[in-house]
């Protein structure tokens, strides 16, 4: 049966995937048979693999908003034994594009947040699609304070397209809290993971994503702009945003190379939307791992790696003026 939701460049794989599956619901199939079932297994795998070898950055893009990827709730099922869900900014509201709560990750507590977006139409107008208003951050802030409080190593899942821009979020202090929590996750004194498990759009990803190590899923993308944010400001369309996808260098290879993050995870073959489970125990290894090397660092040591790390974004060199 072919799947719900195919992207472009996959339909070659799932209409392959689908004369397989034929195939294999025939009963008592002949030896000829059972071989070409074979050869078609081994041909669906290596075109799949040749396939997301060679992904261009838009259809990276593409994989990231999957809409069977999986999102923050299905990891807090997969991921972590137990959780427990904190709500409200104690000012204005409970916003609910962004979950807060604790958790239980192996034979550790810790303190969760992540970005949420919805599955259906009605929990997407709920969380806004994952774009965080002000209330939003100042809930991520304080449940991760209280974790600081208590000695809890903090998890952030970054999934969102950015920050709500309505003019109510704008009214409330939308940058200033992104900014606050910016200056106030730098002097946490536990160790912060954070990991772009799909979309990372500009400050309303970066307003939870100051961490000690900070990932990205493979074929998530991590950007100061949406790729049609982009090619509306430089090309007035966002007809280009292929094109701007390109230009932004936000896939997972740019990003390690940049060093802009410190671990590429990787996904399934075809992509986490194809194997949920097995995404979710690669990305619990790796997050165990993580807490693991970090735990054991003096808390002044932890400070100083978690500044300097951010304080060497961006850096470049300049050559002296050009003689005439």
């Amino acid at each position: 049966m072919a799947a719900l939701h195919q992207l472009n460049f996959e339909k070659p794989l799932y209409e392959l995937e689908e004369r397989l599956l034929k195939l294999e619901a025939q009963q008592d199939p002949t030896p000829a048979e059972k071989e070409i079932m074979r050869r078609m297994r081994v041909e669906l795998t290596q075109m799949t693999r040749e396939r997301y070898a060679n992904l261009d950055p838009w259809q990276i893009v593409q994989v990231s908003r999957h809409p069977d990827r999986p999102q923050t709730p299905d990891y807090i099922e997969l991921v972590f034994d137990e959780f427990v869900e904190l709500h409200g900014d104690k000012s204005f509201g409970d916003d609910r594009a962004i979950v807060t709560g604790f958790a239980r990750l192996a034979d550790r507590k810790v303190m969760f947040v992540g970005h949420q977006k919805g599955r259906n139409l009605r929990e997407r107008n709920e969380c806004c699609y994952g774009c965080a208003h002000p209330e939003g951050y100042r809930k991520a802030m304080q449940k991760m304070e209280m974790a600081s409080r208590y000695g809890l190593p903090i998890i952030c899942l970054i999934d969102t397209p950015g920050a709500y821009p309505g003019v109510g979020a704008e009214e409330r202090g939308q940058a200033y809290n992104i900014a606050v929590n910016l200056r106030d996750m730098s002097t946490l004194e536990v160790p912060i993971v954070c990991v772009v498990i799909g979309e990372g759009g500009s400050g309303g990803a970066l307003g939870i994503g100051i961490g000690d190590h900070v990932a990205v899923l493979e074929y998530a993308y991590y950007s100061v702009i949406s790729p049609e944010g982009c090619a509306g400001i430089l090309w007035k369309s966002a007809q280009h945003a292929p094109k701007a996808a390109k230009a932004l260098k936000f896939t997972s290879r740019d990003l390690l190379s940049l060093g802009v993050v410190d671990e590429v995870i990787p996904e399934p073959l075809g992509g986490a939307h194809r194997d949920h489970f097995k995404m979710a125990a690669t990305l619990k290894g790796r997050l165990v791992e993580a807490l693991q090397n970090l735990e054991p660092l003096p808390v002044n040591d932890l400070l100083e790696r978690r500044y300097q790390k951010f304080r060497r974004l961006g850096m470049f060199y300049e050559n002296g003026p050009v003689n005439s």
